[in-house]
């Protein structure tokens, strides 16, 4: 069958290659169930403000980025959203009029639509449901061709993306049973390459190089879950110095199929199909509806920033003056905030710490058994060091072939042939595990034995621990027992676990950071070096590492039996029952004071073992005394960090362009999964099914789901997460701030664009002055005498 090709086609090849990228480059990645980290939906948008984005993204996906209107309201009627705080907004955005604003807050707006493609347009004029056996077909390829060892039969690997589709699309007859005539053969007949096939394909629909970014991506966010694993692909490769085209791939398969239906259906869709391309020609523009939407959103932002300010107007909880008897550094985690403030209050002598939970060391860590390392640091960086446990080399070959029985035995359970046999012989065999794991019966919990960093002499590990400890400000005033305590999560038949742990470790517990970390800071030849750099660590201090178990809110100490009978073990205790009260108000079925939180752990049936960073509204860069003892509710990442000791504002600078921007993603993630949870959500925890080992379908459905899932953010009644962009405070001079933007344009980016909220805090403790257009101005945070953070 001939394609009819438009006489109009004149855009030059490859400015609709460009093009194509360019789209590419707006959808965010997705990683794989087996070291998921948050991940920014907007990520491909932060050169644009929200109410840019928003026009783009309702053209491309019919997503809202802003809590409907009635969430507005219902803001409002509780008092979260005031007068004084629209006014506020409008004064740092203006445009519409207070009066236009209340107005429209009293009236609901229509849902964005998207703009069709050629396959909605051709089901419209067809009856048959194109889309869907769309999606149906890429998908089930795609399953395979992504496939990360969870397939019994795995697809053949090698190929590119767009070949590996060819060579199955020219033998799928699904299409052509369907009604689409031909199909096969023009799979066989495409070209060679993927950016030949992509420009065919393009001249075919009439596609020009000014509406192909919109066109590109409105196909790439059809193509969902599809399109942001492959955009993990890229990222990947990139982040060793290469590339990688398996997403531009997927746009030109996907734009195949397009232009296949459009030749079959033009006589009925092509004039259509022509407004269509001439509507994503012309420029997305933010309607006034999503400009009024924009202030909306950042008066509910203003609303909690000015109780932010008012909660740090209240006195602080002083520790005591003498040398801490108790020192404990924390990810900055907002999880870790309510057991911190629990632990300090035990005795006036603990102080904690909040440093990022890869503890600054950059590595790739072998597990007992495995066969790769892993890294176990944030997804923006590389790993520099490798670490292997401390074990026999008959210890280790015991456990891989223990690993590799395993793998063997799930397979045989799982095997085409063998499954049948497999449950009628061993059914009956596996009825205590079924009652173990239906009760939430908890075994013996296996410890690894601790990492060894590899492969650095004195000197190296003398300047990793100098600057560790200076990013900490942990290099005076050292206390006899120093826990360095990683953080991770035991949940039970959960594809995201990986989600809860520490997004510093990529994904993985703190465990083996925080005990690499301590291996080298208690060995005498480091503390040698130190000593020498001017850091002398007394000889009664002793580093110990740690675990905070969220789920549980319980702490291990490892390789110190003498601590679980003295005062420390004491203090964590009791601070547990604290963290755990607190929790429970807010976590269905947690019990009395969170008594059954520890169970919820071990239940397989449990949608919400917690919360995990729900509610993260804040960043905080300051030394903790501080924030000691204010309640910020679990909803703040507290970062340790005093200007005065750092020199030449290199830890300032590391802190803004690494945690601040892992902070961003985990908070933006949680926005788009409220606001956007079709497209940025997860769906149902109930329904999801893995796919390859990489992501979930949501019930029978045909593309991955990403984000968070719905039981995340809403406790089935109400939501538990108020989707705001992160308010950053920093405790440091505004020239510094600002000469550290100025190197980074990528980061000033968030701020300058609103993706952030950027607020300076003076040395008495009081939030002073916002960062705003490229400058600085006073904050003008209207007051009130609610000091709760909302």
């Amino acid at each position: 069958m001939k394609l009819p090709v438009h006489s109009s086609f004149d855009t030059p090849f490859m400015a609709i290659i460009e093009a194509a990228r360019r789209a590419a480059r707006l959808v965010a990645p997705a990683f794989p169930l087996s070291a998921t980290v948050a991940v920014n939906p907007y990520l491909g948008h932060t050169a644009d403000d929200l109410a840019q984005a928003s026009a783009k993204l309702a053209r491309s996906a019919g997503i809202r980025s802003t809590l409907n209107r009635a969430a507005f309201r219902a803001a409002q009627a509780e008092g979260r959203l005031t007068r004084a705080d629209l006014e506020a907004a409008l004064d740092l955005r203006p445009g519409p009029t207070l009066a236009e604003v209340e107005a429209a807050l009293a009236r609901d707006t229509p849902a964005p639509t998207a703009l069709p493609t050629v396959a909605q347009l051709a089901a419209r004029a067809s009856g048959i449901d194109w889309p869907e056996i769309v999606a149906a077909r890429i998908g089930v390829w795609a399953s395979g061709y992504f496939d990360q060892g969870q397939a019994l039969w795995p697809a053949p690997q090698g190929r590119s993306a767009y070949d590996a589709w060819r060579a199955f699309a020219r033998h799928d007859l699904t299409p052509e049973i369907a009604g689409l005539r031909g199909f096969c053969t023009q799979a066989a007949d495409a070209p060679d390459t993927a950016s030949l096939a992509l420009l065919r394909a393009a001249e075919h629909l009439g596609l020009r190089a000014e509406a192909t970014e919109s066109a590109a991506h409105r196909w790439l966010m059809e193509l969902g879950g599809w399109a942001q694993v492959a955009r993990w692909k890229l990222w990947q490769a990139e982040l060793a110095g290469g590339s990688d085209d398996t997403l531009t791939d997927l746009l030109t398969l996907r734009m195949v199929w397009d232009a296949a239906l459009l030749a079959q259906y033009h006589t009925e869709i092509g004039a259509e199909w022509a407004k269509v391309l001439a509507q994503h020609a012309r420029p997305a523009v933010p309607s006034v509806d999503d400009e009024i939407d924009m202030r909306l959103q950042l008066a509910l932002e203003l609303s909690h920033q000015r109780k932010l300010a008012e909660l740090f107007n209240s006195a602080a909880v002083p520790r005591a003056a003498t040398r801490p008897e108790l020192q404990a550094a924390f990810c900055i985690d907002v999880r870790s905030e309510r057991y911190r403030r629990a632990l300090e209050s035990c005795d006036s002598r603990i102080q904690t710490l909040g440093f990022a939970g890869f503890f600054g060391l950059p590595l790739a860590h072998k597990p007992l058994g495995a066969c790769a390392h892993e890294p176990h640091l944030p997804v923006l960086l590389t790993p520099a060091v490798d670490t292997v446990p401390d074990a026999t080399d008959e210890a280790s070959d015991l456990a891989q072939i223990g690993a590799r029985a395993t793998r063997a035995w799930g397979r045989f359970k799982l095997a085409a042939v063998s499954s049948f046999a497999f449950v009628e012989a061993t059914g009956p065999l596996y009825l205590a595990k079924i009652l173990r794991d239906t009760l939430g019966l908890q075994g013996n919990q296996s410890v690894e034995p601790a990492p060894q960093i590899a492969g650095l002499d004195r000197a190296d590990r003398a300047e990793i621990a100098a600057k560790v400890l200076n990013a900490m400000g942990l290099t005076l005033e050292f206390a006899p027992v120093v826990l360095l305590v990683g953080h991770g999560a035991h949940v039970t038949n959960n594809p995201h676990h990986s989600a809860l742990q520490c997004g510093a470790c990529g994904g993985h517990s703190g465990e083996v950071s925080a005990r690499a970390l301590v291996g080298l800071l208690n060995d005498p030849a480091v503390r040698a070096a130190l000593s020498e750099r001017g850091i002398s660590i007394p000889t009664d201090t002793r580093f110990l590492g740690a675990l905070h178990d969220t789920t549980s809110d319980t702490v291990q100490i490892f390789d110190a039996p003498d601590l679980e009978r003295g005062a420390v073990r004491r203090w964590l205790d009791q601070a547990t029952l604290l963290a755990r009260a607190e929790r429970a108000a807010t976590l269905p079925h947690a019990g009395e004071k969170g008594g059954a939180l520890a169970a919820r752990a071990f239940d397989w049936a449990e949608t919400r073992p917690e919360w995990g960073l729900a509610g993260c509204a804040a960043f905080v860069a300051a030394p903790r005394d501080i924030s000691r003892g204010r309640d910020l509710g679990g909803r703040a990442f507290l970062h340790d960090y005093d200007w005065h000791r750092d020199d030449g504002f290199g830890v300032l600078e590391l802190i803004l362009t690494a945690p601040v921007v892992v902070a961003s993603w985990i908070s933006l993630q949680y926005f788009g999964s409220v606001t956007a949870p079709t497209e940025f959500g997860a769906g149902n925890k109930l329904l999801h099914n893995v796919v390859g080992g990489f992501g979930v379908f949501e019930g029978n459905g045909q593309t991955p789901r990403t984000g968070l899932a719905w039981q995340s953010v809403h406790d089935g009644a109400c939501l538990v997460h108020e989707p705001l962009r992160l308010s950053v405070v920093i405790r440091a001079p505004a020239a510094a701030i600002s000469e550290i933007l100025e190197k980074h344009p990528s980061v000033r980016a968030l701020f300058d664009n609103g993706w952030l909220h950027l607020i300076r805090m003076d040395d008495a403790g009081q939030l002073c002055a916002r960062y705003h257009d490229g400058g600085w101005r006073g904050l003008d945070i209207p007051k009130t005498l609610d000091l709760r953070v909302a």
